[in-house]
């Protein structure tokens, strides 16, 4: 009986959880609070805070298969096989359909400028890679490290992936959704002491109505045009155009609800628990996921700030037609970012309406990411 009892006892978690463990579910818990408490992206937080708090008291639910001396072989853990759809880049992909279904790309139409200033938000993906060379990456893991700017967590996975850059997938994917998550923190400072008050009341004109016709034919377009130019965008960018196809052409709308529903969130429980799995305290508290989380930071920060300098500059040639609150809005953080636009817009004048306007620039930085992704894998050879 005391024989059954001790080993009773063994099993349980205490005897093997690390001070690293307790910081790691601390980290957890605080996540998690920030998604239910402060409704921080809950969709995004909340499976990966869990996945984190999972695996710093059972390691073994991402073990993988392995044979033991016997020869018998033994399955990996549950979210082994979750992550194994990471790797291989299923799970990015198919969130990019959902996005795709649940986007009216009608505000990027309507107002063409808005992919130049998508484009200025990328300043942070490219100023953070020769950063991390600076800091000791090598030029793939620094290509995955920089990714974070475009606050795209998909697309951070999927560009971590592909370069091989499995071992950093954890760090950089918690990162990039961390940033998602709180952009209504990090962001407004940074829109404020760029603008002048003036500039952030300035009020945008109605955009154009923009006919059923052309909503159709852009993802076809762009695709047509990103993939020739940039083929190893295929698979985010044709997903994310077939997505919205799905919604545009109006004949399946069964697609539609499926893509930007039921499929939408099972990938994201998916994707959020298994990306949380990988944040194990032996894998996670090491300086290299220190410099991940400042890179990713300082990548943000210079997207944000490219984004809103160059809003300010199309504000000079347009004589004030554009309010460069919108250019924040070019990461590709969809909608929260555009959001983020419509709050400081009406802190500073509450009859503001620029939530359609940012929604361009929101939608433009989502594409912009992906071809910034394929620029690194065509850099390094990737197909």
């Amino acid at each position: 009986m005391l024989d059954t009892l001790s080993n009773l006892v063994h099993q349980t978690a205490f005897f093997t959880l690390t001070y690293g463990n307790l910081i790691m579910i601390l980290v957890a818990c605080i996540f998690l609070y920030l998604a239910i408490k402060k409704g921080f992206e809950p969709l995004l937080l909340v499976p990966i805070a869990f996945g984190m708090l999972l695996v710093n008291i059972y390691p073994d639910i991402i073990a993988e298969p392995y044979v033991d001396a016997a020869g018998i072989e033994h399955a990996g853990g549950l979210l082994h096989y979750f992550y194994v759809l990471d790797e291989w880049s299923i799970l990015p992909s198919l969130i990019f359909m959902g996005v795709g279904a649940m986007t009216d790309f009608g505000p990027l139409i309507a107002n063409p400028k808005s992919f130049i200033l998508g484009a200025a938000a990328q300043l942070g993906i490219y100023a953070a890679y020769f950063l991390a060379i600076f800091m000791g990456f090598g030029p793939a893991a620094a290509a995955a490290i920089a990714i974070i700017g475009g606050a795209d967590g998909p697309t951070s996975i999927f560009l971590a992936g592909k370069l091989g850059q499995t071992s950093l997938m954890g760090p950089i994917a918690v990162a990039a959704y961390s940033y998602m998550a709180l952009v209504p923190i990090i962001q407004p400072p940074i829109m404020k002491l760029l603008t002048t008050e003036k500039e952030r009341k300035i009020k945008m004109e109605q955009l154009r109505p923009v006919s059923k016709r052309e909503k159709i034919l852009f993802p076809i377009i762009i695709t047509v045009v990103v993939c020739l130019i940039l083929p190893t965008t295929a698979p985010l960018v044709g997903m994310l155009m077939l997505g919205n196809l799905f919604r545009e052409s109006g004949v399946v709308k069964q697609l539609t609800e499926t893509a930007s529903n039921a499929m939408m969130y099972i990938v994201v429980i998916l994707l959020g628990t298994s990306v949380g799995a990988t944040t194990s305290a032996e894998n996670f508290l090491n300086w290299d996921t220190i410099k991940i989380v400042i890179l990713g930071l300082v990548a943000f920060a210079f997207g944000t700030a490219g984004g809103v300098l160059f809003g300010k500059l199309l504000c000079f040639l347009t004589k004030g037609k554009i309010n460069p609150l919108i250019g924040s809005a070019g990461v590709s953080a969809v909608p929260m970012a555009a959001r983020v636009s419509q709050k400081v817009g009406a802190e500073a004048d509450p009859t503001n309406f620029l939530l359609m306007h940012a929604m361009g620039p929101n939608v433009a930085g989502v594409i912009g990411t992906a071809v910034a992704a394929g620029m690194f894998m065509a850099t390094f050879g990737v197909g």
